[in-house]
């Protein structure tokens, strides 16, 4: 088992614990540089206290301020992320099986209280788990009271986190005010909190069955936006108004429905309040992006993802005669073979040209307002904007429209919807130059 160890009371008592009891256990610290002299004492102390005991001991220092301004989060939730991360990359490495915190009832009643304040749902209002897949709580049965008297009991060693006693953070604010008036209220607070937490689990099972019941009816596979995230594709996720507006109540069930992707009660809300709205308006959580297309709430990775996935690719590229198209933004595979005199009849994602009409390098870039084109089988040319609202195209799928270009600048295909007149196969033609955009 590896122990998530801060040096502070709650977790030099589970490793004094842990280790009395026979555990075969390893020392994980997070050094987070938040308070300058004081992470650096911890740490050593951490790593005093590992050896102390023959404990393997695995140290992360993080610039967890730098983190949280890059990614968007607070200095808490940043240092949430990082140690977790840290604790699974450890886990993994070294062959652990479990990864033990010190949290306890306390933390579990705090926890409950940062939930309710946020607007979390009934999922948030049960605490903190015993165990959430790897990651075990051994002293969750047990309040700070307890943890205190073992301490004592022990003589054990410990370091004190000063801002622990600070109003700094919103959890300290629940532990230093709030919890202390509400014992004062009922002295059985505890006892109560912790039947209650129960009871809302109980409840939330109950109730994230029938929630998943409605998200395999409502929520569909939209084949779309596919970036990149956390290693895996990230497919468009629809939800279709009209099937939606049969489920009372509507902004509970909107907000279950949503939830996985980010969105917090708030942003739910408006959502549900502008079903009735135009087609276009936008709703942005942390990681994904929400966009009402007509009858549809379209989700899909955040456009500051796209953005930045696009940066990285590219927003054009050059296609040489080589045909070396490796390094392309989208998936499209390209073959040059004799003309037979047929072109058969092409899907949307094919298009066939004449080799000897077209001036290399190729641009495959993407679109931009006021693009025109002239579409196969039409005399003259219209906007490729227009293309995309006569195909009835989402706003996603339009940001995510690639075109294929002469060398002159020639629009030569709207991928995987239209092809150009330009460099036409006729009676003149040798070599064909095909491309098939695989999805």
């Amino acid at each position: 088992m590896l122990l998530a160890v801060s040096g502070g009371r709650d977790s030099v008592t589970l490793l004094d614990l842990m280790c009395r009891a026979g555990f075969d256990v390893g020392v994980a610290h997070c050094n987070f540089h938040l308070r300058p002299g004081d992470c650096d004492r911890d740490e050593a102390f951490v790593r005093h206290l590992a050896a102390n005991h023959s404990l393997p001991c695995f140290v992360a220092q993080f610039n967890t301020v730098e983190y949280a301004n890059a990614e968007g989060l607070s200095v808490e939730e940043a240092a949430r992320r990082l140690r977790y991360r840290f604790f699974e990359e450890i886990r993994m490495r070294e062959g652990y099986s479990l990864i033990a915190t010190a949290h306890h009832r306390d933390d579990a009643i705090e926890t409950f209280f940062i939930n309710l304040l946020r607007g979390s749902g009934i999922a948030g209002l049960h605490g903190i788990p015993q165990r959430n897949g790897a990651i075990v709580r051994p002293l969750l049965p047990f309040g700070r009271d307890e943890i205190d008297a073992y301490v004592a009991s022990r003589g054990l060693q410990y370091v004190e986190d000063v801002t622990n006693a600070q109003p700094l953070y919103l959890r300290n604010r629940i532990r230093l005010q709030l919890l202390p008036l509400l014992r004062d209220i009922s002295p059985s607070f505890d006892a109560v909190m912790e039947n209650n937490m129960q009871h809302l689990a109980d409840a939330d099972t109950i109730y994230q069955g029938r929630i998943e019941e409605l998200k395999r009816h409502l929520c569909v596979d939209g084949g779309k936006g596919e970036e990149e995230q956390g290693g895996e594709k990230g497919r468009a996720v629809v939800i279709n108004i009209s099937e939606l507006r049969k489920c009372q109540p509507l902004p509970t069930i909107l907000f279950e429905l949503l939830r996985p992707f980010g969105f917090n009660s708030a942003v739910s809300a408006q959502i549900a309040a502008s079903l009735d709205a135009q087609s276009g308006r936008q709703f942005f959580s942390p990681t994904h992006r929400l966009v009402k297309d007509r009858e549809n709430l379209i989700i899909t990775v955040s456009q500051s993802r796209s953005d930045n996935t696009a940066q990285q690719q590219g927003d054009s590229c050059l296609l040489y005669e080589d045909l070396d198209y490796r390094s392309l933004p989208i998936s499209l595979s390209i073959s040059v073979f004799g003309y037979e005199g047929k072109v058969p009849r092409l899907p949307k994602n094919e298009a066939w040209f004449d080799k000897g009409k077209l001036l290399f390098p190729l641009l495959l870039r993407r679109w931009r307002d006021g693009d025109r084109f002239r579409p196969f089988g039409m005399k003259g040319t219209r906007l490729v904007s227009d293309l995309f609202s006569d195909l009835k195209l989402s706003l996603d799928e339009k940001e995510n429209a690639w075109l294929l270009c002469n060398g002159d600048g020639t629009i030569l295909w709207v991928v995987g919807h239209r092809a150009s007149q330009f460099a036409a196969i006729d009676h003149t033609t040798k070599e064909v130059v095909g491309f098939k955009l695989w999805r």
